[in-house]
Order: structure tokens, then sequence, then C-alpha cells
């Protein structure tokens, strides 16, 4: 335990601050401060190292959080970066994304502030990239056995670096011009610097594993090409195709998804030319979805100049504390507030969007009113109509599946009720023998935790599938494959 009255001590929660508002608006850097290494480490004191450790359940990894906090706590970093890389290839990305279901499950959080596990990981990470201590692992030797990744997401890479440190000869293919999927073009720049994706590549690379872009699989590579070449395949395309909202006026231009609209902006950001970029800049903007996709179109508008901006959410506001039907050690439902919110923008909650109204073809505002939960369903509240101006309408309302045609239709994969890739208890996709499926293109839409997961369980099952056996941990246990 790393103090046993450190909780008692240190009761107050502590985590870095973030830069002023007027400053972070100029540019695209990740809003955080540093973060001293002393006031971490009496954070992470706070651990009680509980006898059951639900955070352990919290967490898709299972990562081994009362153990790092107090080799933390002891200063002794190079051994705590060894028993988290142990469960989790990339903390420098759960340490920045993940929303911590870990914390959401700490037993101190029942009736104080709950530990600073994500800030305690990402200190880690960061601290052992500045010691140069994060070096290739190489496997001991080759399996002769060759496997192909398809995305390059968080599940992805994670498969990938899973068998490749098992020998198997591992290829990544990324439709797009640079290794990441929504890491790289989907997360804004000031959540996350692209330079934390690049100097994981590097080890990557360094331990054998090939990245290739700009192939679209089952186009520039047919699928039968990918068969002869590859003695199994990893699915990792995600999940893509975002939620549309069919209503009149959707034709008119000015309306885009989400991901229409962030990766032009995450490439100017860092120096691209995006020839008839979609800008904010001088616009009234409306956001149409509260979450983090949401949350991320505000930032970004805001930072280029947005003129007025309203995200909506269908949902009513959640509560400021924990609500009743969220106990711990459930994750909670309660009333956020992210850094772009902080930036500024309006939120409206119990809204929803009927029609888009127009004027030569372009987008003008829309019309929409408040609704209210009855018996499971959402009733319109009658009298609340409004119309709200608009030239700029962004739809961040999540995603239903991934991209069918010429990969998954010809590979002959099937899909679950939700449309997702069905798999079976080993993450191989359903009657298709040699193909594996992880992360948001069997799970759906989901957290990026749980993609690293299953990157890591799908990569056992594969290297199972090739050499019989395996040793490669597998995080999620095939009951989760259903239930969750």
């Amino acid at each position: 335990m790393a103090d046993p009255r450190g909780f008692l001590k240190y009761t107050e929660r502590e985590t870095p601050t973030r830069r002023p508002v007027e400053l972070r608006l100029r540019d695209f850097h990740e809003v955080y401060n540093k973060f001293d290494s002393g006031t971490l480490q009496k954070q992470a004191s706070r651990c009680m190292d509980c006898g059951i450790p639900f955070c352990h359940n919290g967490c898709p990894l299972g990562n081994l959080i009362p153990e790092w906090n107090d080799l933390v706590f002891r200063g002794r970093w190079a051994d705590g970066i060894e028993r988290l890389h142990a469960t989790n290839n990339f903390p420098e990305f759960t340490g920045r994304l993940c929303p911590a279901p870990c914390e959401a499950s700490c037993v101190l959080g029942i009736n104080a502030p709950a530990v600073t596990i994500k800030q305690v990981e990402v200190e880690l990470i960061e601290k052992a990239f500045a010691d140069d201590s994060v070096v290739p692992v190489l496997p001991s030797e080759p399996t002769g056995r060759s496997v192909a990744v398809v995305g390059s997401g968080p599940a992805g890479l994670a498969a990938a670096q899973q068998l490749t440190r098992a020998g198997h000869a591992v290829t990544v293919f990324e439709r797009a011009d640079r290794i990441g999927g929504l890491l790289r073009y989907g997360i804004p720049e000031f959540k996350m610097e692209k330079r934390i994706i690049d100097r994981r590549l590097e080890q990557m690379t360094a331990e054998g594993t090939v990245f290739r872009t700009g192939v679209n699989v089952g186009v520039d590579l047919t699928v039968e090409e990918l068969r002869a070449q590859f003695d199994a395949v990893v699915l990792a395309n995600g999940s893509t195709i975002g939620r549309d909202l069919p209503i009149p006026g959707r034709e008119l231009t000015g309306i885009y998804q989400a991901m229409e609209y962030l990766p032009q902006a995450n490439r100017t950001a860092v120096g691209d030319v995006v020839p008839d970029q979609v800008t904010a800049e001088g616009k009234k903007v409306v956001i149409i979805g509260g979450g983090d996709t949401g949350a991320d179109c505000l930032g970004t508008a805001l930072r280029q100049g947005a003129e007025v901006v309203h995200q909506f959410e269908i949902m009513p506001r959640p509560p400021a504390e924990r609500a009743e039907q969220t106990p711990w050690p459930l994750y909670p439902l309660m009333y956020r507030v992210s850094s772009a919110h902080e930036e500024g923008g309006e939120r409206v909650f119990s809204v929803n969007t009927e029609q888009f109204l127009g004027a030569d073809g372009h987008v003008t505002g829309l019309r929409a009113h408040e609704v209210r939960m009855v018996g499971g369903r959402f009733e319109k509240v009658e009298g609340t109509d409004f119309e709200l101006e608009a030239d700029l309408v962004l739809l961040a309302m999540g995603f239903v599946g991934p991209e069918r045609g010429d990969l998954l239709d010809e590979l002959g994969v099937s899909y679950d009720p939700r449309g997702n890739v069905a798999r079976g208890e080993d993450f191989g996709a359903n009657g298709v023998p040699g193909v594996f499926v992880a992360g948001d293109a069997g799970r759906g839409q989901s957290l990026i935790v749980w993609a690293i997961a299953e990157g890591r369980a799908a990569a056992a099952g594969v290297d199972e599938y090739l050499m019989s056996s395996t040793e490669l941990p597998a995080p999620i246990v095939p009951t989760q494959v259903a239930q969750r």
C-alpha cells in the first residue's frame, strides 16, 4: 500500500490546471499545464490498495492500478511503467482520452473524491518517454506466419503490437495518408497532439510492424489478394458510418457530419493545406449531439473563430452529482464540463430539431422544439417551438456501424442485429476462418480503452489460431463479447 494514511492526509483531489481560455483558443496545443511530480506522488498515495480493487473491474484492460500507484508514490518510475505496460499498450492515449471508468469504480470515491488514476497513468508514460525507457520489444524468434491488420486506430494498433511481439509478420493497412485512424483525424489536437502517436509508431516500426498508408483494402488490395498474402486478418476498421438526421432540409449545403469537419481541422492544425476547407470562421454554428464528438466540434469551431455556437442534446441535462440509477461502482450519469465547454458556446438540453431552413440551397437556420421523456420515448412539449439562425450545422450524433461493401461483404462476414460485424468468443468473424474482428467494427461505437482491450484479446485469438496455443493476454473474457 502506498501510504496507509495517504487518503486521510491528502483529502483533496488535485489534477493539472488548464491553460487560460483566452490563450488556448489561439492555438491547437493541448489544454493542460504540466503537473508537478511531487504533487502527483501525493495523489498516488491516496490509493488504499483495497482488498477488492474495484478499479480493476472498472477498467476493461484490467490495469494493475494499486501496484503502479504504490510504485509512483515510492519514486520507482521504471517499475511503475513496466507494470502499466503489462496490461496497456498505449497509456499515453488512454491517459489523455479515456473517460476513466476505473476512477468511477474507485472505492475511495464512495464517500470522497476518487484517486486521480488517469493522471498517474499519463504521467508514468510521459516520464518513461522523457527518460528514453520506451524501447522496442523484439520477438524472441519469428513464427513464419503473417497477419494483416485493416485499420490503424487503437484496436488495430494494439492487435498489431501484440502480434508482432509474438513473432508474426504484421502489416497494418490504413486507407488515409497517415496512421492513427480516429486518433489521428477524429481527436482534435487540443485533446492529444499527434506527436504522441508518432513517437509510439517509431517504437512499433522498430519492433517490426509494417505500416502501409493510402491502401483501401477491398479496392486497392482485393480480398482475394489479402487472403492469399496473409495467414490471418484482423478487421479493426471501426464504426465509421455517422448517424444521420433525415428531416426536411437535410439536402441543403452547409450541413456536415462531424467526421467530415474534424479531419480537415486536424490536418490544418498540423500544417496541411486543405482546399475548400469547411470552417466555422465567422459563422453561426449549431452542433447536434451532446457527446464527446460534439464537444470536439465545439472546441474546434471556437478556435476557428465562430461567431456563435449552440450545442443541442436531445437528452435532459444530467444531475450535478451521480444519478441514483448509476450507483457506485457504475460509471455515473452526471453533468460534465469538458475543456471545450469552458471555452464558450451554449449547451441546449431536451431539444429536438425537426427541420433545416435554407435559402438559395444553403442552410440558414433550423426549427426545433423541446422534448420530454414519456414511457421511454421522446414527446414534444407543445408551445416550445423556436427557430435558430445557423449557416453551419454539424451532426455529431454517434455512429451506426462499419462501412459495408468491397471488404466486409466480399469477405463474407455476417452482421449482428445492431449492424456490427458478428464475431465469436475468440473474436473471430462468424463463419470466416482466419478473420478476426476487434474494436468498434464488432462492438459498435465505444471507448478507447475498450478498443485497446479488444485489440489485445483479438491478438490472442489470432495467435492461438495460427500456433494452436497462445501466451498472449486476453483482457476480455468471451462472455463480455456478447454482454457488452
